[in-house]
């Protein structure tokens, strides 16, 4: 094959089995150097790298590939004309050419945007699922089912004990007359399929009672949808249609915002460990975690199936599936922990934009947890239900104030920015500092005892959108009115959320050479006092007296030798 830009040059043609028939013309150029599954094909047979993409600021003369093809934007080299340029640039430089270089009048190559999103079959041969309302005629052909019919409702009389859609077989619902002719004719049985609802229901919930689709007015005021979360998987496809229906409720007139969600998370899955009996040939098997016992000695963990005590081979850490057995009962997980352990382990384990490894130690921790919780507040809400929640001024008071209205503003800032898992790691830090106080409140005076309180109703606060359950049994021993979840995020105080300390940068003649952590209102005095008592600062007088030491408040010391 010769190339496009030299007629002199010629290409040798592979063939590979990991082409894409559908990409182009099933035909690429091979890029070892840009494309690792090129550079594998290469290195397994002994064909030549050539780099012609290498980073902004690499050598030309050095650049290499390794066992890692470059996949970077980055600057061109090896490439004739279009040494130097960015890939960017190279790339129009490429289509210009391509573009103004005719044979028989006809360009070598055009610009072309590939869409690999394929054509949508919204029915579905099944029950389930909106009807299409449509009624098909031997005459009139498809007829739409006129306004005062809608919406068409599917019948409660339905047969599924036989394979295939039920709608078919039911006489009565399926033969109607015509519309339009008054003879007898056919709805369409076809239903469809569920992402066409919640591709717009959420423009819909904002007028339920209209006749219309949407009222404009109050569909504008209310849209785009502020947050969208939802799983990776979903999420993608599910995402493409909403925008394919605000584009076409745009156009008809039904709102007049081009996106359907402002914000877009995709959180993580829950995975587990898969185990396999008998090896992994056809004799072999997948086991359910129920099915088994995990054995641990001199660090080596060993399944073995409960039943026989045959060994178990461990296996990956995938996504829950019934294939692989690797599933959880939810049932089982609420009958022994609870709702809200399950929930705060699969929000405390890791961010939620990644998968969450469920593991049985996992759950047991987080339910010891949820029970000292409870085992704090409940034997300490007798001495709290009627004293007055009141920040702390004075010593441990003021420590424990500090702690809780520090923790109220940073969960606070947690949930709103979806780090579930930092929130949750401050209240674990609240609780242990909490601990002590709340099991010797019976002693406290009345400062502790107030700020002991709203410490606690705090902490209440903090985990009540991960644990409701707890927070509404914790709120009412606690002697709080009505329902934690009708309750106002209480309010903090500054003053308390600032540190009382503040570690200060020390530089000896411009160059940073110790820390210093002080009091926040600590006066330059006691800051120059300190600071020449510092191992570095000594070292570096051996001594003598500073020519001069400057103190910038709350940024910086500097120290002139």
């Amino acid at each position: 094959m010769r190339h496009p830009f030299d007629e002199t040059w010629e290409l040798p043609v592979y063939v590979a089995n990991f082409v894409l028939m559908d990409y182009g013309t099933g035909a690429i150029f091979g890029c070892p150097s840009g494309d690792q599954r090129d550079l594998d094909f290469a290195r397994k047979y002994g064909l030549p790298v050539t780099p012609v993409v290498m980073p902004k600021d690499g050598d030309a003369a050095s650049f290499e590939i390794g066992d890692e093809a470059f996949t970077d934007d980055g600057v061109m080299i090896n490439s004739r004309f279009l040494d130097g340029m960015s890939t960017t640039e190279a790339f129009e430089t490429i289509a210009l050419k391509l573009e103004a270089d005719a044979v028989r009048g006809t360009p070598r190559g055009e610009r072309k945007v590939n869409f690999r999103l394929r054509d949508w079959g919204i029915s579905r041969q099944r029950y389930w699922g909106c009807p299409i309302p449509v009624i098909h005629c031997d005459d009139c052909g498809v007829v739409p089912v006129p306004k005062e019919d809608l919406p068409v409702q599917l019948p409660d009389d339905i047969d599924f004990e036989k394979p295939g859609n039920p709608l078919d077989r039911h006489e009565s619902w399926r033969h109607v007359a015509c519309p339009n002719c008054g003879k007898d004719a056919r709805r369409e049985t076809d239903t469809m399929d569920t992402f066409v609802d919640s591709s717009w229901y959420y423009t819909r919930f904002t007028a339920p009672h209209e006749d219309a689709p949407t009222d404009p007015a109050i569909a504008d005021r209310w849209l785009p949808v502020d947050q969208y979360i939802g799983g990776i998987e979903h999420a993608i496809l599910h995402l493409l249609y909403s925008r394919f229906f605000t584009r076409a409720m745009k156009a008809t007139g039904h709102v007049s915002h081009d996106e359907p969600f402002k914000g877009l998370f995709t959180q993580g899955m829950v995975v587990h460990e898969t185990y396999r009996l008998g090896g992994s040939g056809q004799t072999g098997h997948w086991v359910s975690p129920t099915e088994i016992t995990i054995e641990e000695a001199d660090g080596v963990r060993k399944a073995v199936l409960t039943e026989t005590g045959e060994d178990v081979a461990i296996g990956s850490i995938e996504k829950m599936s019934k294939s692989k057995k690797n599933v959880i009962d939810p049932d089982d997980i609420l009958a022994t922990y609870g709702a809200d352990t399950a929930r705060f382990f699969v929000l405390s384990d890791s961010p939620p934009d990644r998968d969450v490894v469920w593991t049985e130690s996992g759950v047991q921790g987080t339910f010891r947890f949820v029970q000292r919780i409870w085992r704090l507040i409940s034997e300490a809400a007798p001495a709290l239900a009627d004293i007055a929640p009141a920040a702390g001024k004075n010593g441990k008071a003021l420590e424990v104030s500090r702690a809780a209205h520090k923790t109220l503003k940073a969960v606070a800032a947690d949930l709103d920015g979806l780090a579930f898992n930092k929130a949750i790691a401050r209240i674990y830090e609240l609780v242990n500092v909490l601990a002590q106080p709340l099991s010797e409140v019976e002693t406290a005076d009345a400062e502790m005892r107030g700020a002991l309180k709203q410490a606690s109703l705090f902490l209440t606060h903090c985990f009540a959108p991960m644990m409701p359950h707890l927070a509404e049994e914790c709120w009412r021993a606690l002697g709080a009115e009505g329902m934690i979840a009708m309750a106002a995020w209480p309010g903090y105080d500054e003053a308390l959320t600032a540190d009382n300390e503040v570690t200060l940068p020390v530089q000896i003649n411009g160059k940073k050479r110790a820390e210093l952590t002080v009091a926040r209102d600590a006066d330059q005095d006691s800051i120059k006092q300190a600071v020449l008592e510092l191992e570095a600062v000594v070292r570096a007088l051996d001594g003598k007296a500073p020519r001069k030491i400057i103190v910038v408040p709350q940024r910086i010391v500097n120290v002139v030798v």
